[in-house]
């Protein structure tokens, strides 16, 4: 096995600094009754540290992770951490599961048996995968890229290294947000390697629309309308973050409280919730998260993907596409919510399911409907 074993242990010293910052939090006014509507509610957000300093226990969490076997490996010179959970039946298939922003490594946690055994989850024994999660480079645990360009074309590059180096030739790749940009990329750069992915976001390689190209139908008209409409109301946070990260790190990276808020308005509003963030999460699920990005100091190196990318944009070419299967599982409040046949035309869409509920983290918002759509679809690949 690649690398060295590895286990979750933060050391008391930096949760004790963690906790002292949170108590000495110079909180910002609101505009009374504003609700969310100018970015993170100031009661909540003082609602979520005083858990946080109270009640949360990150060593509970630690463990959780350490139920795990992780590894750290160098790839192309960058310590990447893995998690590496082999399945449970008589022939797993290889599973590469990819994260986004802002989410981690922890959208796995309750998901990864869903996968790894089937049968204790309403699922059959043939179902089974070896999973591979990884940390994107410059999260959690992974290692801080220190020169530019880790952008999602580098970083499909060392995924597909990282799994030639754990020892699997062929291999799905399946994710989210990022996730599903870079297993897109996956499909488009290594398709000798990658034999189908599974995406809930459709997010990688922008279709081709130059001259010779088919004009846009009615509802394709009207979904990039809409992306430019939730562009103008929601994408600031990808404009500061593609453009000038480092600035934004200075204050993400010395106030946890400040880190939480820019956080948790993300995934309220990216959630099928209806504003009500702990319907559909734990605040240990939410701090977990939000934890690992502080204790790690890794805010700063998870962003600048969005720069990096937004400086080497992939976008195809005439005639490009991805040609090795493809599943999108679409979700409701998916912050991007293409038709199918904008998605035909940059992929090989051979499986398109609709769910009635459901948003952007569909690993911790519907964990039971994403792994069986992902057992459906992949078991023509066994």
């Amino acid at each position: 096995m690649p690398g060295n074993p590895f286990q979750v242990h933060i050391k008391q010293d930096v949760l004790e600094d963690l906790r002292n910052r949170l108590k000495d939090t110079r909180w910002p006014d609101e505009i009374p009754g504003s609700g969310w509507d100018y970015g993170s509610n100031l009661a909540y957000v003082k609602e979520l540290v005083d858990y946080w300093i109270e009640e949360f226990d990150w060593r509970e969490q630690e463990a959780k992770m350490n139920r795990y076997t992780q590894f750290i490996t160098q790839v192309d010179g960058l310590d990447v951490h893995y998690i590496h959970e082999r399945g449970q039946g008589p022939d797993p298939l290889p599973l590469l599961l990819i994260h986004g922003w802002p989410g981690s490594i922890t959208e796995f946690l309750d998901f990864i048996p869903l996968l790894t055994d089937p049968v204790s989850h309403g699922g059959h024994p043939n179902d089974s995968f070896d999973v591979v999660a990884p940390s994107l480079p410059g999260y959690g645990f992974s290692g801080k890229p220190t020169s530019p360009g880790m952008g999602v074309n580098a970083i499909a590059d060392v995924f597909a290294n990282l799994m030639a180096q754990v020892g699997y030739d062929s291999y799905m790749a399946q994710g989210g947000d990022w996730g599903a940009s870079i297993s897109s990329r996956l499909g488009f750069a290594h398709a000798d390697k990658v034999k189908a992915i599974h995406i809930n976001m459709v997010f990688g390689g922008r279709p081709y629309l130059g001259p010779g190209s088919r004009p846009l139908s009615a509802s394709e008209q009207q979904y990039v309308k809409e992306l430019a409409r939730w562009e103008d109301d929601e994408g600031a946070y990808g404009h500061i973050q593609g453009t000038k990260p480092q600035t934004l790190a200075y204050g993400l990276n010395d106030s946890p409280a400040g880190l939480a808020a820019w956080i948790v308005e993300k995934w309220r509003s990216w959630s099928d919730c209806g504003g009500d963030i702990e319907s559909v999460y734990t605040k240990d699920q939410i701090l977990t998260n939000i934890t690992l990005y502080w204790v790690t100091e890794t805010i700063n190196s998870s962003t600048r993907i969005y720069y990096e990318t937004r400086k080497d944009n992939w976008r195809m070419a005439q005639g490009d596409r991805i040609d090795v299967p493809t599943a999108v599982a679409v979700f409701p409040e998916e912050l991007d919510r293409p038709v199918r046949e904008w998605a035909e035309r940059s992929h090989n869409v051979q499986r398109w399911t609709e769910f009635p509920h459901g948003g952007h983290f569909a690993a911790m918002e519907k964990p039971q409907e994403l792994a069986q759509d992902m057992r459906e679809f992949f078991r023509q690949f066994r």
